[in-house]
């Protein structure tokens, strides 16, 4: 007999180990299936342990410039070693919280891979054998995987993914980045700032692509100045891998080749959902190149069967992962017969997204450019970090806040931010969009002094030509 429950999750990253969570809290009987490490790609293998990683490259630059705050430091030197197992430390106490609050939600933990088999059941393939799970409702959330360059598939000596970025063997001494997205610009400011020669390459015409142009423009320059070289409207034509570097031909916007040694590449061109051999096609469940067709709960076009997080379509984050799972658990309550839930539709143009580099990057909803090609008549203002007294003080006067409305009606249409602490910064906006406050409410609000945060206010003021400090 299969072991029977309302609700399986196939997957236990940021949006399968909370979508199992709310449905037990929705008094669902609840089971959930993993393959690896409870907590997923992003606890474990992306947007933790990076960050602990980060953490001690911006820690080490600090020390490196201590003399800019008056102090003295000397022989500074950085342990890869050390900087790598804290970082490892700090995903394992996070998965072990995961296994806590799965056993605290009395939520039963499959090990294994699992594969639809049909209507309603799902088989696990573990350590100890088969066995069979069926359920009213199941909840894809598998995630997915860094993309590989065919020309060069990752090797883990000397052509890494961010996952062997992660747990280096040894610390690069030229590092050839190949994409500006989010993980490849953290993977570049991370070594840069342990002391690797840096290059990064990018295909379009700007490194982070997906944001406001300004801010693309400001961190090119911030980089640069840091040290690091940035190519963009180039492209690897290939790589020569070798026992001992990596030789890669470049070609350039002008469409020359030129050739250069590094001592390792990471491969940072996007993701790949897993949603091979997980029994989509028996089911019949509609996806198109891996990407599972939903609607704005979850609903795939198959009866029962739930998508979410990175196996749907983007933009592909951790946190909006974790609130399709909600939604979805909160749909499946619905549809089961709790009469106390009311999921929402969830709305992509409140999604925030975060880049840890240095210096960071924080954003939500349409920028400059979009809005106006969306048809709106825009009113955007800019404030810089260098007009902020607490930036000031706290020796990072690099930034600006940007944001866009509609001159018409007032509405908030993005925000867009480059500097220390923006990724702290930005979910003010996001409640903003999210009430859809207008520029009367955010002029109106009181913002505490001295912090960062009176920048926003400022930018506000300034798309309406009424900035105080600048």
């Amino acid at each position: 007999m299969a072991e029977q429950y309302d609700v399986i999750v196939l997957g236990s990253g940021p949006g399968g180990y909370v979508a199992a969570i709310r449905c037990a809290q929705l008094g669902l009987k609840t089971a959930i299936v993993e393959r690896e490490n409870l907590g997923g790609i992003c606890l474990n293998w992306g947007c933790i342990p990076t960050k602990a990683l980060l953490r001690s490259a911006e820690i080490f630059h600090y020390m490196n410039h201590a003399k800019d705050y008056g102090l003295a430091a000397e022989k500074i030197s950085a342990d890869l070693n050390a900087v790598v197992a804290r970082s490892r430390g700090v995903a394992k106490q996070l998965n072990q919280g995961v296994t806590h609050l799965m056993k605290k939600n009395k939520i039963t933990v499959h090990m294994g891979t699992g594969t639809l088999k049909g209507a309603g059941k799902l088989e696990v393939k573990g350590e100890k054998g088969s066995e069979t799970l069926s359920a009213k409702h199941i909840i894809v959330a598998t995630g997915a995987r860094a993309r590989d360059l065919p020309f060069a598939p990752a090797d883990g000596n000397r052509v890494w993914t961010y996952r062997h970025a992660m747990t280096p063997k040894e610390m690069p001494s030229k590092l050839l980045v190949i994409g500006s997205g989010a993980i490849g610009i953290e993977f570049a400011s991370f070594y840069n700032d342990m002391g690797a020669e840096v290059t990064v390459v990018e295909m379009m015409d700007r490194i982070v692509p997906v944001e406001d142009a300004d801010v693309s423009a400001f961190l090119e320059k911030a980089l640069t100045k840091q040290g690091m070289t940035i190519m963009t409207g180039a492209g690897v034509e290939s790589l020569d891998v070798g026992a001992k570097g990596v030789k890669a031909r470049i070609k350039g916007k002008d469409g020359k080749i030129v050739e250069a040694d590094y001592s390792h590449v990471i491969v940072a061109v996007g993701i790949v959902p897993n949603t091979e051999n997980i029994g989509l096609e028996t089911l019949g469940v509609k996806a198109e190149r891996g990407i599972i067709a939903i609607d704005d709960y979850g609903r795939t076009n198959v009866p029962g069967v739930w998508a979410i997080g990175d196996v749907t379509p983007g933009p592909w984050l951790a946190h909006k992962a974790s609130h399709e799972g909600v939604i979805a658990a909160e749909s499946i309550a619905k549809e089961l017969g709790n009469k106390h839930v009311h999921p929402h539709a969830m709305d992509r143009r409140n999604i925030p997204g975060c880049t840890y580099c240095h210096p960071q990057i924080a954003s939500v909803g349409l920028t400059e450019a979009k809005a106006k090609e969306a048809g709106y008549e825009v009113k955007a203002g800019t404030f810089p970090f260098i007009g902020n007294g607490k930036a000031i003080a706290l020796g990072e006067a690099e930034g600006f806040v940007k944001t866009v409305f509609d001159a018409k009606t007032g509405e908030l249409l993005g925000a867009h931010m480059i500097g220390a602490e923006v990724t702290e910064l930005i979910q003010g906006y996001v409640v903003g969009k999210t009430l859809e406050t207008t520029e009367a409410e955010l002029m109106a609000t009181v913002f505490p002094h001295p912090t960062l945060s009176e920048m926003m206010h400022e930018s506000v003021l300034a798309a309406y030509g009424k900035a105080l400090h600048i």
